[in-house]
């Protein structure tokens, strides 16, 4: 359980500031937070969405949190994308759902050698 959040923990951790000030409106750019993984072999998906509806609440609840987004790709990959309002806020929130005990399930059904996390500016959104 312990090896997919110190796999996002460092991950995280070694990812530059990604945000800079969007000089046009004076304010940090929104930051969208990208992970892609493969599930540990023999986990049913709907388990797994199951576990990912629990993070909601606690997710929801930090500040800077915009939207979450979970996507299942047809070779078996998973995307997670979640935007922030900036980059300062997606690291607080990192840092904290870390310790949040609802993503412990969902983290353990995510095989940690699998993952991949960046964080990117969003420089154009339509929706």
């Amino acid at each position: 359980m312990m090896r997919p959040i110190l796999t996002l923990a460092l991950a995280f951790a070694l990812a530059p500031s990604l945000a800079p000030a969007d000089t046009a409106r004076g304010a940090a750019a929104p930051c969208v937070e990208v992970v892609t993984f493969r599930l540990v072999p023999g986990t049913d998906p709907a388990v797994f969405i199951t576990a990912a509806r629990a993070t909601e609440q606690p997710l929801r609840g930090q500040p800077g949190f915009l939207r979450r987004r979970l996507v299942l790709g047809a070779d078996g990959q998973w995307t997670d994308w979640v935007e922030w309002r900036d980059a300062a806020s997606a690291q607080r929130a990192a840092e904290a759902m870390m310790a949040e005990p609802a993503f412990g399930p969902f983290m353990a059904l995510i095989d940690g050698a699998s993952v991949v996390m960046r964080h990117d500016v969003l420089s154009f959104a339509m929706d």
